[in-house]
């Protein structure tokens, strides 16, 4: 698999685009277990490197980028084509500007890959599994103004949310099961209404 990922990594650079999305940094405000729910794992046609995941987020005003499967752990093997990515109702970004509920997502459908530097590619999903598992709300403040962004994701060491390239803290990603209040994690900040998952300007209020 390693053999694979840096022949991967090298045709990836070859071909990457130049595009960028923006991301910043949010600090975290809240970790609280809240009970089961339905988890969707979205299962790629594509290898995912560390740092890469997808964006994703209960409200499309703030999404989070939440990591592949592709780190070593003790529990179980890796998984670098999968992310578990939150529960059904979440939004996940798509190609063209656009956001797609996790539980429309389907063999065949193109989402965006993203990482650490906002480079992005549009990969497709060839499986997805929608579980009931034990969730975990996230919810995190964005450190250049008020808005307060949030996420449920399966309460499970696999799971990860990606921190900053460019921090001091040396990694790549901070498993759920061990983030706490004060770490800091990457949002993507949108427009905030949404219809049929295009961006649309009119008074909204999600809460």
């Amino acid at each position: 698999m390693d053999d694979i990922i840096k022949l991967k990594d090298y045709f990836d650079r070859r071909n990457e685009a130049k595009s960028q999305l923006p991301l910043s940094k949010a600090t975290v405000s809240k970790v609280e277990v809240v009970g089961m729910g339905d988890r969707v794992c979205v299962d790629l046609c594509s290898i995912m490197r560390p740092g890469e995941g997808l964006l994703v987020g209960s409200y499309a005003r703030g999404m989070f980028l939440v990591h592949s499967e592709c780190l070593e752990t003790n529990y179980i093997a890796n998984r670098p084509f999968r992310v578990n990515a939150g529960p059904v109702h979440a939004y996940v970004t798509v190609p063209g500007g656009k956001t797609s509920y996790l539980s429309e997502l389907r063999s065949g459908k193109e989402v965006i890959v993203v990482d650490q530097h906002g480079l992005w590619r549009t990969v497709i999903v060839g499986r997805v599994k929608i579980e009931s598992r034990p969730l975990i709300l996230v919810e995190a403040k964005d450190n250049s103004g008020d808005d307060t962004y949030s996420i449920f994701l399966q309460n499970a060491e696999t799971v990860a949310l990606i921190t900053d390239a460019t921090g001091s803290s040396g990694r790549t990603a901070i498993p759920v099961t061990s983030l706490k209040v004060g770490d800091e994690v990457l949002v993507r900040k949108q427009g905030g209404a949404r219809h049929t998952g295009i961006e649309i300007q009119e008074f909204n209020v999600e809460k």
